[in-house]
């Protein structure tokens, strides 16, 4: 990815999700807005389904990218709804550990680029909302990392293998 980000970045979620996503790799420019939520997460489930992921394994990617695009409002945007983020989508082989192929999904960010695998673990409390989007990509995927990039912003590499 580029170090600044791409000039088609605020383009509405629509205009992306309507690309056509054949062949190995879906490419959505959309913004931090909540709104872009549900299209985008629907976009990479569409993407994993066309890719031979099972129905469980769809569901784990969807909540996995919904969570992730939640936490760069959130964290890295500090709420801001007009900030950039480049989901890509791709078919990868079986290049794993374990030789299977699935779908490996990116998450690019331009905000403060903060790992949130460094940080300290946050103390459970039921009552306080949030809290769940690590404990998500951890156990629901087969790899998850964050990268911070060097004009301060994140990638974060989500991976789920066939079953």
């Amino acid at each position: 990815m580029a170090d600044q980000a791409p000039q088609s970045a605020t383009a509405p979620v629509a205009a992306a999700h309507d690309t056509p996503h054949t062949g190995g790799r879906l490419v959505l420019n959309v913004t931090s807005d909540p709104a872009n939520l549900a299209p985008v997460r629907r976009a990479c489930e569409a993407f994993c389904r066309s890719h031979g992921l099972s129905d469980a394994a769809i569901n784990d990617v969807g909540l996995c990218v919904n969570e992730a695009m939640a936490n760069i409002t959130r964290h890295a945007y500090d709420g801001a709804t007009d900030k950039p983020i480049v989901v890509t989508a791709e078919a990868i082989g079986g290049d794993g550990q374990d030789g299977r192929p699935g779908v490996r999904i990116t998450l690019r960010d331009w905000g403060i680029g903060v790992n949130p695998l460094a940080q300290p673990p946050r103390e459970r409390d039921p009552m306080r909302p949030g809290g769940l989007g690590l404990v998500c990509l951890r156990q629901l995927l087969d790899d998850a990392r964050f990268d911070p990039q060097p004009d301060g912003g994140m990638l974060l590499t989500m991976v789920k293998r066939k079953a």
